[in-house]
């Protein structure tokens, strides 16, 4: 699909609240490869900037972000812990002249006035965020609420991008026709892990032995926020409920921080305890040793509407224990083969979820089924689903 667009529409412009470190390379790929100039739009930089996470507890400064600052605009700066603002929604989207605007959601409200800016000036809509039935329980009313909501605003949107099976359940249960969806799958740039399979040993060895993981010694990792809709606790409550001699060879690896870290390490030392270390916060560059070094990925949320985690193992060859909630599980785990998953909230299936995965490590067959399973969801997939969502709605596109 890729073609010159010197003198085609206006330039693909994306509207987010900050630049978003996974999304970022996707839209780069969307330029490179499809010859599309892209342009965007944040609410504010904080995320490249630098400051507090409260979700990780922890100054977070992202250590990959490639910025143009020749086609970004914030409207709002961060200076001294605090945003100024810079220039209006309407000025910047002005000065871009779109051929079309990617939405990435319609959380916060930011977004929602971005797509309804956008349609008062008659540009054309793409829509591409973390869409789902499946993260939240709600009442029969806030459903129903919810879905008419919804209906409205997917029905005025030009193209909707499912990024896996349960987005695109979620735009056909409201309606949207089938000619409007054009997949673009959630994805990690891999450019820089170290994921492949001869980049294994060594890292490997390494990391279990700085953190004294031994010889026949099982690692489970866990990389996110310490928070309580990850359920890193049910992890917790889950090896202890493994069989004594299984239970005794397990050591649970906490990759990230928050604010249940103390909670954490004082469940893990009751009895039956369970050997933990929690080694903080890393960047996207620190990562492939910790995956590595592990020997299965369990990711317990109650809810996640993707989990991108998972995606990351996958590429480093680990096979993933999930729950029900999490929303990639439909796409990437297939039981047996590249992990297993759990009921939501269950500490006893997911303890019984990680007895049946440990199968699986350290087989180099599980290992490149892993991978393999991986392989359509990458950034020149969704990059091509981006590109050919463009060139629909755009007056010289192809259908």
């Amino acid at each position: 699909m890729s073609r010159s667009h010197r003198d085609g529409p206006g330039p693909l412009t994306v509207i987010g609240t900050h630049p978003v470190q996974y999304q970022a390379p996707v839209y780069a790929a969307v330029e490179q490869q499809f010859g599309i100039p892209v342009r965007a739009i944040y609410r504010s930089d904080y995320s490249i900037a630098g400051g507090y996470d409260k979700e990780f507890q922890t100054p977070v400064t992202w250590d990959n972000f490639a910025i143009d600052a020749k086609t970004t605009t914030f409207l709002s700066t961060t200076r001294a812990g605090a945003e100024q603002p810079q220039v209006g929604l309407g000025e910047a989207l002005r000065q871009a002249a779109p051929g079309a605007v990617l939405l990435t959601g319609y959380q916060p409200g930011f977004l929602l006035r971005a797509f309804f800016e956008a349609k008062r000036r008659n540009y054309k809509v793409l829509f591409r965020a973390e869409t789902t039935d499946r993260a939240l329980e709600r009442s029969a009313a806030k459903s129903w609420l919810r879905d008419q909501f919804l209906r409205n605003l997917y029905r005025r949107c030009d193209r909707l991008l499912p990024i896996g099976s349960h987005s695109r359940d979620h735009y056909r249960r409201l309606g949207c026709p089938e000619s409007r969806l054009i997949a673009a799958p959630y994805c990690v740039d891999t450019r820089v892990f170290q994921c492949e399979e001869h980049s294994r040993d060594k890292p490997r060895e390494a990391k279990r032995r700085e953190l004294g993981i031994a010889e026949g010694q099982i690692a489970l990792l866990f990389s996110g926020k310490l928070g309580t809709r990850k359920a890193p606790d049910l992890l917790v409550e889950a090896a202890k409920r493994l069989p004594g001699e299984l239970r005794k060879k397990v050591i649970l690896v906490f990759l990230g921080s928050g604010p249940l870290e103390e909670h954490l390490s004082q469940l893990a030392e009751g009895e039956p305890s369970i050997q933990t270390h929690f080694v903080g916060f890393k960047n996207q560059s620190q990562l492939s040793p910790y995956y590595h070094s592990a020997d299965l990925m369990v990711l317990p949320s109650y809810s996640e509407t993707w989990g991108l985690v998972v995606n990351e193992a996958l590429h480093h060859g680990v096979p993933c224990v999930v729950t029900e909630a999490v929303g990639c599980a439909a796409d990437l785990i297939d039981a047996g083969v590249t992990g297993e998953v759990a009921k939501t909230g269950d500490a006893d299936s997911l303890a019984a979820a990680i007895g049946r995965a440990i199968n699986l490590s350290g087989d180099p067959a599980i290992r490149a089924k892993c991978r393999e399973k991986i392989g359509g969801f990458t950034v020149e997939r969704a990059a091509e689903g981006i590109a050919k969502a463009y060139w629909s709605v755009t007056q010289n596109g192809v259908g």
